[in-house]
């Protein structure tokens, strides 16, 4: 049964949008964050941080409260952003070359591409592929530089001249392109954020524009939770001695350093937000705005100091859960989705809305079926969530996650398991795998686990 909690009903009248056949496919936008996690909006209950464009999409269109990475690091998440599959299945992250030919052509950019959309892509690609400059019909890849060791790092990119901040560049490339799509086709345009990534190389970690350097300047930011000792104490010594502790240290480790980096943090989202209401004021004056379809998330959660980490990588929901939002201004639907949702699922999505029948390889669901009013039952009852890149900072690990449990391992020290009950211990604090009255709990969840991962190493595209 699908939980859904209508907040409102709103309808646009336009002659043929309330279709979705292929004759009259729609525009669509996906926008991704770097490094968002999933309450770092104002919808999403956060009090403090400036988000009115991300919130008024998120009011109008469907915001998915339970939405997840399978995996929670740029490469590998972007990878199964794109192909539609998770790490185990494609095989990619960082050190593993470029990515497998036959993932990049099933991608949702190449098949899209083939089937008459007009593409575009601007920003952090992510992924290694030397063919990137014909995935889209126009594109330019660029990220943070990491040789310099300053603000220039995302000051670099010019407009007219002028240097500006990536989000800025960003931003305008996305108008720009909405200027010079041809009339005759429908449109498919990706926009990568850097933002709010960290400049790890610098000593000041977060930049942004100066519009933005008066915006939280008053703000007090409190400590987060599980900042106790004892829930730094309970992980693993290549965890407590691993690059999420080296990161805390970068960004957390005072309460100078913390009050920096959390207002360095949000202005870097409150400026893609602003960006977001420019692109809908071009779509507006375009008259494209009523057929054009917006869908948001970001590429892995974070920590903000919790157990006294920083980063992602782990398997919390920390560094696993992200926003989520689809904005389509031709359904009569919008409200908060419980479901558990994926971006695997990102792929299907845009198939479904382009009315293009997705790859059997292609693991994710479609979320489409939300945005009607009579939608049918979602079928996701569990995810495997993972991370397998093989380096000396960052453990690797391994798990499954239903609705109520969560269960993951170390896959280099295997006998460290930990297992949580979601619903009663919603912020994990209490490892369960210990305890000998969940025992059997703990081994049904290990099996689950064991059978889906053969399942999703052994399927080829």
């Amino acid at each position: 049964m699908i939980r859904f909690i209508s907040l409102s009903l709103f309808v646009f009248f336009h002659l043929g949008l309330q279709c979705f056949s292929q004759e009259n496919r729609p525009n669509i936008i996906f926008i991704l964050t770097d490094d968002q996690r999933w309450d770092a909006l104002g919808f999403a209950g956060n009090e403090l941080i400036h988000t009115p464009e991300m919130d008024r999409l998120a009011k109008e269109g469907l915001f998915f409260e339970n939405a997840f990475v399978t995996t929670p690091i740029c490469a590998a998440s972007r990878a199964s952003i794109l192909t539609g599959t998770y790490e185990r299945t494609h095989g990619y992250t960082f050190g593993q070359g470029e990515i497998k030919p036959e993932f990049i052509d099933q991608s949702y950019p190449a098949l899209l591409k083939e089937s008459g959309y007009h593409t575009g892509f601007f920003g952090k690609f992510g992924v290694n592929y030397s063919g990137f400059e014909s995935l889209f019909d126009v594109g330019e890849n660029y990220d943070r530089l990491d040789r310099f060791k300053d603000r220039r790092g995302y000051f670099y990119k010019t407009i007219d001249s002028d240097t500006v901040h990536l989000t800025r560049y960003t931003g305008h490339k996305a108008i720009e392109f909405l200027q010079q799509a041809p009339l005759e086709k429908p449109f498919m345009l990706s926009l990568s954020f850097s933002a709010p990534h960290a400049h790890d190389p610098a000593e000041e970690q977060f930049f942004w524009d100066r519009p933005f350097d008066t915006l939280y300047e008053g703000q007090y930011f409190p400590k987060p939770p599980l900042t106790d000792q004892k829930y730094f104490d309970a992980l693993p010594l290549y965890v407590r001695e691993g690059e999420n502790r080296n990161r805390w240290y970068w960004r957390f480790d005072t309460a100078e350093k913390y009050q920096r980096s959390m207002k360095g943090y949000f202005r870097m989202i409150s400026e893609i937000d602003h960006e977001i209401g420019l692109i809908r004021k071009e779509l507006e004056k375009q008259g494209k705005d009523r057929n054009t379809v917006i869908i948001f998330t970001s590429d892995n959660g974070y920590f903000y100091g919790e157990r006294q980490l920083a980063g992602k990588w782990l398997m919390y929901d920390n560094s696993l859960r992200v926003p989520m939002i689809i904005h389509d201004p031709r359904s009569t639907q919008s409200g908060i989705v419980k479901d558990m949702v994926l971006n695997i699922d990102i792929a299907p999505t845009i198939f479904d809305l382009a009315g293009i029948d997705k790859p059997k390889s292609w693991q994710g669901l479609s979320l489409a079926g939300f945005l009607n009013e009579n939608s049918a039952e979602f079928e996701r009852t569990e995810f495997i969530c993972e991370h397998l890149w093989q380096v000396d900072i960052i453990a690797p690990s391994e798990g499954i996650r239903t609705e109520k449990w969560k269960y993951f391992r170390y896959i280099n020290d295997p006998q460290h398991e930990e297992l949580y009950d979601l619903e009663s211990d919603p912020m994990e604090k209490n490892n369960l795998a210990m305890n000998p009255a969940f025992w059997n709990r703990l081994f049904e969840m290990r099996k689950q686990f064991e059978e889906k991962e053969k399942e999703m190493r052994h399927r080829k595209p």
